[in-house]
Order: structure tokens, then sequence, then C-alpha cells
């Protein structure tokens, strides 16, 4: 064991700041192994399988914070297994912005040929080492002027770049880095399928315009943060609708999915006469809300909205097999905003969690005015309803298991 790696052995968890203002020992490269510690840390939690694996070696702090999390590169491959059921099928892959390689060695090993490439030559020399370490000996690591011209890939992925040259975060997908756009027809030419990770800040209406021969949209999350959206492009045409698969990770749910024609469903509002007190309050999950389906997903379940551009729905009864898909919770009871019904309603109560929907006020003045520290197990929904009235709902945690 040389210095550098004994170095990062004995202080593998020990905060990076700390350790850059030590001493360095005789023959230890301290920007390397810094940057060591602080790639295995972070993968620990992001990537485990990668921080599990002996002699990986992790790249700069912006690759680490750019790259796929295990979970979402596990969603994708879970994705491709289904778009090639038969596994023969599964003939060659290429990535071409293979970056740190985390969805390529998630993707890769499901087929017989697997090509990755790579514009940073430091990031290619990462992955002669690590792809290896993972089971991938079959990975052919090139830069994109070495790249083998083909045209009969299954498969193809691509991540394109989401910075410009001065390192600022871009959405438009003509901005891009390849530029998608101008390159679809080729890559449609030479693979049968493709996938397409783009930023969760993207219109996804207008990149169904740009974008030809989309079939899939998933719109993919962990634990209720939107994380990605990912386009799958076929070079087969038909007339199929695109279907849209929302999928909210490390949750019990399974992906909801529906059709584009859904999004236009209208809402189905909730009679002014419906009493709360004693029903349920529902929240999509931030994914159905970037696909605009919230629409379909309370139609397949049964809710009613409270006013058309609340995106809070209603059920008398809680609903089954939506965990995961909504935040729900049990109306305690409720209140106008008048100043005697509001102080009847909260009495002694000191905290609470606050969600303001289609409602003047933000969060941070309507805490203020109501004298409420942030926490506890009251969640507090300030909204407008089907009257068009500023209510304010009182409620607790609604979880379907209970």
């Amino acid at each position: 064991m040389n210095a550098n790696d004994s170095f990062i052995s004995l202080h593998s968890s020990d905060d990076v700041r700390h350790l850059a203002l030590e001493p360095v020992p005789e023959g230890v490269d301290i920007k390397y192994c810094l940057q060591q510690i602080e790639g295995w840390q972070t993968a620990q939690k992001k990537l485990p399988l990668w921080a599990n694996t002996e002699g990986i070696i992790f790249p700069k702090r912006l690759s680490m914070e750019q790259c796929s999390s295990q979970q979402t590169a596990s969603y994708k491959r879970s994705v491709v297994e289904r778009l090639f059921p038969d596994a023969e099928a599964r003939t060659a892959i290429a990535d071409l912005t293979g970056g740190f390689g985390v969805d390529f060695s998630f993707i890769a090993p499901l087929f017989k040929e697997a090509v990755y490439v790579e514009e940073q030559p430091a990031l290619c020399d990462l992955a002669r080492h690590n792809l290896p370490l993972l089971g991938l000996r079959q990975a052919k690591v090139f830069t994109p002027d070495s790249a083998p011209a083909k045209d009969d890939y299954a498969f193809i992925y691509l991540d394109p770049s989401r910075r410009n040259e001065n390192g600022k975060k871009i959405v438009a997908l003509e901005e891009c880095s390849p530029n998608i756009v101008m390159l679809q027809e080729k890559l449609l030419r030479q693979a049968e399928k493709i996938m397409v990770k783009l930023s969760p800040m993207l219109d996804i209406s207008l990149a169904l315009r740009q974008l030809r021969g989309v079939r899939e949209v998933h719109v993919v999350g962990v634990e209720g943060e939107c994380k990605e959206l990912l386009f799958v492009l076929s070079s087969h045409s038909g007339t199929q609708e695109v279907s849209f698969h929302c999928a909210n990770l490390g949750t019990q749910s399974s992906p909801f999915i529906c059709n584009q024609s859904d999004r236009l469903i209208p809402p189905n509002v909730l009679p002014e006469e419906v009493e709360l007190t004693g029903g349920f309050l529902h929240e999509p999950n931030a994914c159905i809300l970037k696909a605009g389906v919230q629409e379909a997903l309370a139609e397949r379940f049964g809710a009613r909205k409270l006013h058309p551009l609340s995106n809070l729905y209603f059920s008398p009864k809680p609903l089954e097999g939506t965990q995961g898909l909504f935040r729900s919770f049990q109306i305690t009871t409720w209140s106008d905003f008048g100043k005697k019904n509001i102080r009847q309603m909260l009495g002694n109560l000191k905290q609470a969690n606050l969600t303001v929907r289609n409602f003047p006020s933000s969060v941070a003045e309507l805490r203020k005015k109501l004298r409420l520290a942030e926490g506890g197990n009251t969640y507090l929904f300030a909204t407008t309803n089907s009257k068009g009235q500023h209510i304010l709902i009182h409620t607790l945690k609604y979880e379907e298991n209970e």
C-alpha cells in the first residue's frame, strides 16, 4: 500500500475540510487524497455499490454531484429491461455522454457489446480503470473522435451536459451539449431505441414538440423530490400515444402510468356543500405535478379537487393503493380567515407544518401572522375552496398502513 492509499484508508471518515488544514505527510498527494475521501463519502450514500467496490477511483466533486444515484440508475436499468424483453435483442449499447459512468455501469451488463464515449480524457481514464472492477470487462471506452462509426446499436443513452462554457446551468434542449435536437435524426438511424436524460426543470410539452419519435416520458423522483426526466425515443414509426411514467423511488409505490391525452382531463371540483371535517386531504407528489397528470391520478382513485387551481384533493374516506403518489392527511377541522374563527380553531397551538396552495400569502408571511413555529404533528393547509373563499385546514398525517 503506497502513501496515498494509506492516508486515504486512515482518514476515510474524516472531515475533508479539516484534513485540508492539517500538515501533509511526506509522499502524500493531498489534493488527490482529499478528492478520493470526499468521493467515497459521497458514494456511500449515493452509490453504495461503488463505495463498496475495492479500488474504485472517484472524480472531482462536480462529476460526483452530477452523476446519477444508484436508485435512479437502477430505475433506468429496469426501463431498458422492459424495452428489450428478449435478451437476444440486446445486441449493443452506446452511452455517448459517459461521464463518471454510473448509468452505463447499470445498463451495459444487459447488452452483449457496450461502448462508452466521453469527451473528457480524464473521465475516460477513470472508466477504463473502474468499469472492469464493476464486472464490465466487455466495455470499450472511447473519446468522440476515436469512437467507432456504427449504425446498428440496439440502444443509445445520452445525458447531455446542462452547463454552458461558463459553468452556468442551462435547461433548453438546444443549448445542451450535445444538441439532441440537431442530432436526433442521425441517432434514430443509428439505434432502435434512445433514452435521453434531461433536467427536471425542462418544459415537458416543449420537449415533446422538439423531439421526434418519443414513446415514453419518465418523471423520476426520490422520496418526493423530482430528480430527472427521461425521454425514450423509438426509430420505429408508429401512431401509439406517448405514455407517462411517474416514479417516486424510495417509497412503496409503483410508478403511476397514463397516456399523454390524460393530461387534458378537466378537474373534478368538489361541490360547495360537501363538509370537509372528518374527510381526507391529498397532495400529489412532485413527479405527478411535474408530469401534469394530477387530474388523471385523482380520477383513477376517486378524489375531488378543492378548487380548479389548488392541486389539493378531497375524499370522504381513505384512498387505497396511493402510498407514495399522494401525501394524505385526515382533516380534523377547518376555518375561514375570520380572526375569531382562526383563534378558536388554533387554540393553544404553538407549532405546525404549514403549506400554502392557491393562496395570496407566502408560508413565511402566514406563519408570522399566525405566530406559529415550524414542526410538530399538526399540518395546516392554507388554500381556496370552490366558493373562492380563503380557508385554513387543520389536519394530521395519515399513513395508509395504519
